[in-house]
């Protein structure tokens, strides 16, 4: 099973080089289609989501990232370990103004059923739904 490294994902979702663009559209309908079987990790789409949104590069809204990411993520041909986590972790992304990692550890607390966290970042006070200790 092929590996799906960040840059694919980058020329895919931005159409920055057209005719990279356009290999990767295919490459993506063959997973839909379930005629490639693909793979990636969180770390990619970590990197991505970065890659979308830093002002260094793209500049994406929170919402555009969104927009774009999560039909690509919902591909049948493409594996990703605990899809539904990051799934629901672009959803926070949006709704809350947490760095992206900071909605994964969100994300991975729900399916946990974990509502309290140890941490020092107070972007974590802003989810209703836990409770954030200091040692």
């Amino acid at each position: 099973m092929p590996f799906v490294d960040t840059n694919i994902f980058i020329r895919y979702l931005t159409k920055d080089d057209p005719a990279k663009a356009q290999a990767c559209f295919e490459l993506f309908q063959q997973a839909a289609a379930n005629q490639v079987a693909l793979t990636t990790t969180e770390a990619v789409i970590t990197e991505v989501v970065y890659v979308l949104s830093s002002q260094k590069t793209y500049g994406l809204a929170r919402a555009d990232v969104r927009a774009r990411l999560y039909p690509l993520l919902s591909v049948s041909g493409l594996r990703l370990p605990h899809r539904q986590t990051y799934l629901r972790a672009l959803d926070l992304y949006t709704l809350y103004p947490l760095d992206f990692e900071d909605a994964v550890i969100v994300a991975q607390m729900e399916r946990q059923k974990i509502n309290e966290l140890y941490s020092y970042d107070q972007g974590f006070d802003r989810v209703a739904s836990l409770t954030r200790h200091e040692p």
